[in-house]
Parts: structure tokens; C-alpha cells; sequence
């Protein structure tokens, strides 16, 4: 999993994903169990599923949508005050 493509395609692993995220978010923002839970089944797919040597698949989604269901989850789970 990359969230640096261009580094991916210069050191072209056998097969990867990219994440569309901010550097060190590779798993999304926290607590999203369920966008971590995609992610992981996104890239253990795409390790049966890839066709040739450094093919990068892309992860169907962008930070600002991961931030935004992000925001909703933590709302959710913020004790009442």
C-alpha cells in the first residue's frame, strides 16, 4: 500500500495500491473501522487479482471523502457534553 505514487512507480513493486491520502494515513483516519476493513480487503484482492509485475491499483476514494466520513464517525461516537 502507497500513498506515494510517484515513489511507487520509480521502485516498482511487484504490486501495489495507492491510496489517495495524506503521507502516513494509510489506513484512512481513526476509528473508521469499516474504510480500514475495505482497505485491506482493496489490497489483499488486488495481490490475486493483479495481472502483471508492478501493476498499482487504485483505491476508489479520496482523503477529503476519508476525512469527511471521518468527521461523521467522530460526532457519532463524542460522549454528550
Amino acid at each position: 500500500m502507497t500513498v506515494a505514487l510517484d515513489v511507487t512507480e520509480h521502485c516498482k513493486p511487484p504490486r501495489s495500491v495507492f491510496l489517495p491520502f495524506m503521507m502516513g494515513h494509510h489506513f484512512g483516519v481513526p476509528f473508521h473501522r469499516e474504510l480500514q476493513r475495505r482497505i485491506i480487503v482493496a489490497a489483499l484482492d488486488h495481490l490475486v487479482t493483479a495481472e502483471q509485475s508492478g501493476e498499482v491499483s487504485f483505491f476508489p476514494m479520496t482523503w477529503a471523502q476519508a476525512r469527511q466520513e471521518g468527521k461523521v464517525i467522530e460526532r457519532v461516537n463524542k460522549p454528550d457534553e
